[in-house]
C-alpha cells in the first residue's frame, strides 16, 4: 500500500522543521499526530431516529470509516433524555486513513469555508497538545451531496498529538499547512 501524501510530507519535511526549531535530541521527543477523533452531536435524535441514520452515513462518506453511535450514560430529566438513547456518531482514525482525512480537511474542505480568515488557535488547544476545531457544517467537505442532505450539522474535529505543550502541537500542525489566522503585531 502506498504511503499517504501527509505522512510523506512529515517524515521528510516537518520532522526536520520541528527538530531544528525546539532542538529535539531524540527522535520520540518529536511531536507527531497520534489520532483524529471526528464527533457530531445529535440532540434531535431522541425525537427523529432517521437523523442518526442520515448522519452516520455522511460521517462514513466523509471519513471513509463507519461510526459507532455515542449513546447517554445517564438519564437527565431536563433534556428529556434517557439512558441508552442515541445522541451522537463519531468516528476514530488512525495511521493511514487519520493522514488521508487531514490532508484532505487542510488542501480540500477548510479552503472552502465561506468568508475563511484562518483558524483562531487560542481557544483550540487544551494544554495537552491536543487541538480542537469545531466545524459548523458538513456542507464543505466535497463528499457530501446537499441534495441528499436534510440540514447543515456541526462536527467536532479533535487531533491527538504526542506534543507535551501545546507549543510544539500547533508547530507540528503549522508545518503540516493548518491555516492558523496570523497576528497583527499593531
Amino acid at each position: 500500500m502506498r504511503q499517504s501524501r501527509l505522512k510523506e510530507f512529515y517524515q521528510k519535511s516537518v520532522v526536520i522543521k520541528l527538530k531544528e526549531r525546539f532542538g529535539f535530541e531524540n527522535v520520540h521527543q518529536i511531536p507527531k499526530v497520534d489520532k483524529i477523533v471526528v464527533n457530531i452531536g445529535l440532540g434531535e435524535a431522541k425525537e427523529d431516529i432517521k437523523v442518526l441514520d442520515i448522519s452516520a452515513a455522511e460521517l462514513a462518506a466523509i471519513t471513509g470509516q463507519k461510526p459507532v453511535i455515542c449513546r447517554a450514560k445517564k438519564s437527565i430529566s431536563n433534556f428529556k433524555l434517557r439512558q441508552g438513547m442515541p445522541i451522537g456518531v463519531k468516528v476514530t482514525l488512525r495511521n493511514a486513513m487519520m493522514y488521508e482525512f487531514l490532508d484532505r480537511l487542510i488542501n480540500i474542505a477548510i479552503p472552502r469555508i465561506r468568508d475563511f480568515r484562518g483558524i483562531e488557535s487560542d481557544g483550540g488547544f487544551d494544554g495537552n497538545g491536543n487541538f480542537n476545531l469545531g466545524l459548523s457544517e458538513q456542507y464543505i467537505f466535497p463528499e457530501i451531496d446537499v441534495e441528499k442532505s436534510d440540514k447543515a450539522r456541526g462536527m467536532n474535529i479533535t487531533v491527538i498529538t504526542t506534543a507535551e505543550k501545546d507549543e510544539y502541537a500547533k508547530a507540528l500542525l503549522s508545518f503540516l499547512g493548518m491555516p492558523f489566522r496570523k497576528r497583527d503585531n499593531n
